[in-house]
């Protein structure tokens, strides 16, 4: 039971819900970018949440199918193709021995989803299957997928014919307001870099990939300092310290770095904000050009907002398995 990959499209790779537990000894979390895309796709083909995928940036992949399966493709806004007929998205199928799944050019968002009945069956590494390519590990042979790889499947019947809901499903947009709490060295900016920060809006640049996004804008102002020894001489610079995943960083006090999946643990740039947990898919199905705003939120705003996103999931889960 394989897949072949006829085309991979870009950056295309394996992916699961990830590898928590070990960024203290340097590897990120990992994991699908849109962690809920990947989940609902493995639950419309029957799957667990847990199960392996391919995520696509941008482009999707041409497979061909070594067995009668199930698929399901989430993410991104893509015309999705099956022996060049078109199939829907948020919804599976089955497909035949030989049959050819491709995609058309992507219309909104950035990432698209492929999960299969029993999923990509790559091995186990530290407890997941995601690929971590800076590290050269997990996935398929720890790197991006390539033309002419065969990707084994798990054993799963599927079950064509689960649909999400329209209601349910997420709306990309071109311009997004993304949850941040301040710090934790957002004192290092001055009141006017506080401000512009989270006045100003920010454009998605094209130097976006798992391990971060760049945004570009006006500079931040700083405060001036005698910078301490090891912290470098710009005032952005820091003393070596650990990244949260979704941690803003301003390198040279310009063009604000989210840090995603695939981010280093650590480093000497100051972190002015992080991202909250509930609004990471949404910085994943952004793409170059994407207006964005940096919205303020309190601690107790973030677990509220954790905890509406779980709900969610508890919805999906609901509504695709009835």
């Amino acid at each position: 039971m394989t897949v072949e990959i006829v085309e991979p499209g870009l950056a295309s790779n394996v992916q699961d819900q990830g590898r928590p537990g070990y960024y203290n000894v340097g590897i990120p979390p990992g994991g699908a970018a849109d962690l809920n895309a990947a989940a609902t796709a493995n639950q419309l083909v029957g799957n667990t949440v847990d199960a392996a995928v391919i995520e696509s940036p941008y482009m999707g992949p041409s497979l061909r199918f070594k067995t009668a399966t199930v698929v399901a493709v989430t993410g991104g806004t893509v015309p999705v193709f099956l022996n060049k007929e078109p199939r829907p998205q948020w919804e599976s199928f089955t497909v035949a021995v030989d049959d050819e799944l491709t995609f058309g050019f992507l219309q909104d968002g950035a990432r698209i989803y492929v999960a299969v009945a029993g999923g990509f069956d790559v091995p186990l590494v530290l407890g997941s299957r995601s690929t971590y390519a800076t590290g050269g590990f997990g996935g398929f042979k720890g790197r991006m997928l390539q033309k002419g790889d065969i990707l084994p499947l798990g054993d799963g019947e599927g079950t064509p014919g689960r649909k999400l809901p329209e209601s349910l499903r997420p709306v990309y947009s071109r311009y997004v307001e993304l949850r941040v709490v301040l710090g934790l060295y957002d004192y290092r900016l001055t009141e006017a870099g506080r401000t512009c920060l989270l006045e100003s809006e920010w454009s998605m640049t094209p130097v976006a990939d798992r391990m971060g996004f760049r945004y570009s804008g006006p500079p931040l102002e700083w405060i001036e300092r005698v910078q301490p020894f090891g912290a470098g001489s710009d005032p952005s610079n820091i003393v070596d310290a650990g990244y949260p995943v979704g941690s803003i960083q301003v390198p040279g006090g310009v063009e604000p770095i989210i840090l995603h999946r695939d981010a280093v643990s650590g480093g000497g740039y100051a972190m002015v904000g992080t991202v909250i947990s509930a609004d990471m898919n949404k910085v994943a199905q952004c793409s170059p050009g994407t207006r964005t705003k940096f919205i303020s939120v309190t601690m107790a705003e973030a677990l509220e907002a954790r905890t509406a996103d779980r709900l969610y999931r508890t919805d999906v889960t609901a509504a695709v398995t009835s």
